[in-house]
């Protein structure tokens, strides 16, 4: 056990905190940050402080923002007409890097998982249902390909399709780039299920 001053070993064990952040990495970047100017520091914390302090969720869409509601809900370029449904922040981030989506979304800000003791009611599902009036044509399921994700797109789906909204489900498969030979059956599966006429 390697012998720190009490400092250092309170800042590493918050850095390890972190996920994806193992022991060697925490470590790492403790002495990353006891190596960086005292300004720079200051500049680090506060911008951590300040995005906890100043992010919240749209009352429109879930996303995370700093004004309410977000700039995506502002933007009346975008269409009212198809809101993609994910099931966090960071998949908007995704989506928007694609550019190819205009509409609106709507972050579940998490997803069914009985197993977790997470229900319908405990994620962002009342307020998708709220803001289904006569303009939205299309609600687009992009929640992950995981079994979570798939019943949490089962059951939104069930809820909308009786108000006569299309409801479709992104595409899932093989990446660009993969072999067959490595890819898994339920990937495989729903890559078959999800082929297309070549025209």
């Amino acid at each position: 056990m390697e012998k720190y001053a009490a400092p250092i070993l309170r800042l590493i064990e918050e850095f390890s905190k972190l996920p994806g952040i193992g022991k060697k990495t925490a470590q790492r970047l403790s002495f990353y940050v006891l190596d960086m100017k005292n300004e720079e520091v200051i500049n680090l914390a506060r911008a951590i402080v300040n995005a906890k302090k100043h992010t919240k969720f749209c009352s429109v869409c879930g996303n995370l923002t700093d004004e309410d509601p977000c700039e995506i809900c502002s933007d009346e370029e975008r269409t009212k007409k198809t809101i993609c449904v994910l099931e966090d922040a960071r998949d908007v981030a995704a989506m928007e890097r694609m550019k190819e989506f205009k509409g609106k979304y709507h972050v579940l800000n998490g997803n069914i998982s009985p197993m977790d003791g997470i229900g319908p009611e405990d994620i962002n599902i009342k307020s998708l249902i709220k803001r289904l009036d006569d303009s939205v044509e299309e609600v687009v399921l992009a929640t992950n390909p995981t079994i979570e994700g798939e019943a949490t797109a089962m059951y939104i789906a069930k809820l909308i399709k009786p108000m006569g909204i299309k409801v479709t489900r992104i595409a899932h498969g093989i990446p660009i780039g993969g072999d067959i030979e490595y890819t898994d059956e339920v990937t495989l599966a729903k890559s078959y299920e999800g082929r297309t006429e070549i025209r």
